[in-house]
């Protein structure tokens, strides 16, 4: 069940990013160092996401990658996942151009609406704070965390409205 979304979901981006590489170079055109790197990281985004797919499906998978540090039983580890695959999936829109800020914040405001991808959110902080400060990866955690804390202290039940800046 769970590898057919993942696939799904992967299937949309790597489709994505071919598109934009056909758009730019059309058929019998060489592509540029660029966009030969933004293939090779589809194609390793696209192994990610089948990795975690298998995480997924197999618990004894899952206990490999675990480094929540927060002892949990096997379901609730496959929904960890689960959510990592959600920002994920909202880093990737983002990194390749399909979302820009306002849209990346609108697609994670709705995301932070989930108990179990703020509770991912709560227990991977650590993870986020070993990256690169200077990263890419770094630079959308730090928007995303701004946006979690504010819906966090909002006065509003009305949460489409919070972290709009």
């Amino acid at each position: 069940m769970w590898q057919g979304v993942v696939t799904a979901v992967a299937g949309g981006l790597v489709g994505a990013v071919a598109t934009h590489w056909w758009g730019q170079h059309g058929p019998g055109q060489e592509p540029a160092a660029t966009e030969r790197h933004r293939l090779a990281r589809a194609h390793q985004q696209r192994m990610h996401w089948e990795l975690l797919s298998m995480a997924i499906d197999d618990p004894d998978l899952a206990a490999v990658i675990d480094t929540f540090e927060v002892d949990m039983p096997p379901e609730k580890r496959r929904q960890m996942i689960y959510a990592n695959l959600w920002y994920i999936n909202a880093y990737h829109l983002y990194e390749s151009g399909l979302l820009n800020r306002h849209e990346l914040l609108g697609h994670l405001r709705e995301l932070f609406q989930s108990p179990y991808i703020r509770e991912y959110w709560e227990i991977t902080r650590h993870h986020r704070a070993a990256l690169d400060p200077s990263s890419s990866e770094a630079e959308i955690g730090r928007i995303a965390e701004a946006l979690f804390q504010e819906l966090d202290d909002a006065d509003t039940d009305e949460w489409w409205v919070v972290g709009g800046g």
